[in-house]
């Protein structure tokens, strides 16, 4: 990114005020803020551009990405739609007939011949089998990532292919199914940074000034890659884990410690610590059983997870404890309290009502994705029934003064922050059903606070990572939220998106 510009953001507005301000950005800071035309009175000329009565606020965060993985699921099949396991298998069937250049698995965006993604088993009315996918797909190998990333479901071709163990179902969770989803994308570098830069202008365009990338790789280097070869639409803060974080604190690696790159983009994130699964796979660790039997799994022994947070602290690494059901957050919990070290909870799905006030007084950060709500409504229920109440209690988190930081799980849900803002504040996807669990949705003030690092307006010496809307975001119906539209985006205060007004000001 080039040096930071000096200039004015003429007449532009917070939100719920009508009194236009100049903001004067220098040193890639917000230096001043003054009522509308007063800096025209400043010594020297400074560039500016007229923002024409826009509402100005803080850049948008997503806390928790797959950055990776998103790019690719725009080059897959989608398989979202499917409401069965057999509607999924046909997909695959007609997607490998539409597409004979993939039968050697080397084309792009097939390193085997069908990758799927998205698919929603948990309420499908029948059962994958190896058979079936084996039925759709012959001899070619085809690989289906499920939208939670923790299941993949193969045939007996990408079985042999990658040397896998499948029973029956051709199913794999948990820790298999992320080694294959890896191997699944090794593509070019170029292909797959091709697809990673259009993700982030994409990002950009909706608000996002950065993102927390959890990517289940080394991920330091990809991403020294893309910057060196010019990316600069986003920060980056890239996660650890465990398996790298010896190599990590050698290398001189910190969270929040800036990565040498030259552009001051590129950051050290959290180590990611997974200790249980998720709800669609049925592997999210519950106190109570499930229908079908089981508690989940807890894949992270105590005595292991303590000592994890312990090497992280002394590392210099804030730990990110992925817990998605009830018991999983009370382990992680329990675990924060006896080492006595804050972090984040990622996810934070299911949580008892005893636990609630314990995120704030151990400093436990709630990292959450409030479209996950609206998308896991019907397997909560159906799994959870009678309790999801307290199911992605965003509400109960705050009133327990719980600090909240809000993001998508990309690709789980889509990198867009106004969606999780939706989400967050009226618990609906507006399909024509009720709001679910309303008595959990927060304030748009308090979804925006958690979507820009807690800062929520635009202040003197915040950052010039900003966004500029086209509509007021506390007064635009609460059906149209999803759909902010979004004038510009800086970073540093440097445009990395504008509609087209903007760089006609150019000059």
């Amino acid at each position: 990114m080039p040096p930071a510009v000096e200039l004015v953001l003429a007449s532009v507005r917070r939100p719920g005020s009508k009194a236009p301000l100049d903001v004067h950005l220098r040193g890639g800071v917000v230096a001043g803020i003054s009522p509308a035309g007063t800096l025209a009175h400043k010594a020297r000329p400074l560039r500016t551009v007229d923002c024409a009565g826009r509402f100005i606020i803080p850049g948008l965060w997503d806390e928790h990405v797959h950055f990776t993985q998103w790019a690719l699921h725009a080059n897959r099949l989608d398989l979202a739609a499917a409401t069965s396991a057999r509607e999924a298998a046909a997909a695959v069937g007609t997607f490998m007939a539409a597409d004979p250049a993939g039968a050697d698995g080397t084309g792009p965006g097939h390193p085997v011949t069908a990758v799927g993604v998205g698919f929603r088993d948990a309420l499908w009315p029948d059962t994958p089998t190896l058979a079936m996918l084996d039925a759709a797909a012959g001899e070619r190998p085809a690989a289906l990532i499920s939208h939670d990333l923790h299941c993949v479901w193969v045939n007996t071709a990408a079985a042999r292919r990658y040397g896998l163990r499948v029973d029956g179902s051709g199913l794999l969770r948990e820790e298999p199914a992320f080694l294959l989803t890896r191997e699944l994308g090794r593509l070019p570098d170029a292909v797959v940074d091709g697809w990673v830069s259009q993700a982030a202008r994409e990002a950009a365009a909706r608000g996002v000034v950065g993102v927390v990338d959890f990517e289940m790789t080394w991920n330091r280097d990809p991403w020294l890659r893309r910057m060196a070869a010019g990316f600069d639409s986003l920060r980056v803060e890239a996660g650890v884990y465990p398996a790298d974080l010896e190599r990590a604190a050698a290398e001189g690696l910190r969270t929040g410690r800036e990565v040498p790159v030259g552009n001051g983009l590129l950051r050290t994130g959290p180590l990611k610590v997974l200790i249980d699964g998720s709800l669609n796979t049925r592997t999210a660790y519950c106190v109570d059983p499930y229908p079908f039997g089981g508690h989940g799994l807890l894949t992270v022994p105590v005595d292991e997870l303590r000592a994890l947070l312990l090497r992280a602290r002394d590392t210099g690494f804030v730990p990110a404890v992925h817990a998605i059901g009830d018991a999983a957050n009370r382990v992680a919990l329990d675990a924060f309290g006896h080492t006595g070290i804050g972090g984040r909870i990622e996810h934070a799905q299911f949580v008892r009502r005893e636990d609630f006030a314990r995120f704030a007084a151990l400093g436990v950060v709630a990292s959450v994705q409030p479209v996950h709500a609206l998308d896991d409504r019907d397997a909560a229920d159906a799994n959870w029934s009678g309790r999801t109440d307290r199911a992605f209690p965003l509400r109960s988190l705050l009133d327990a003064g719980a600090a909240l930081a809000l993001g998508s799980d990309a690709p789980v849900a889509p990198l867009d922050p106004w969606a999780a803002v939706s989400a967050a504040t009226t618990r609906s996807s507006f399909d024509g059903r009720d709001p679910w669990q309303p008595q959990e949705a927060i304030t748009r003030e308090q979804a925006l606070a958690a979507s820009t690092r807690g800062r929520g307006t635009v202040r003197v010496g915040s950052p010039a990572d900003l966004v500029l809307l086209d509509a007021d975001p506390l007064a635009v119906p609460d059906s149209g939220l999803a759909a902010m539209p979004v004038a510009a985006t800086l970073v540093g205060g440097q445009f990395t998106y504008d509609a087209g007004w903007a760089a006609l000001q150019a000059g």
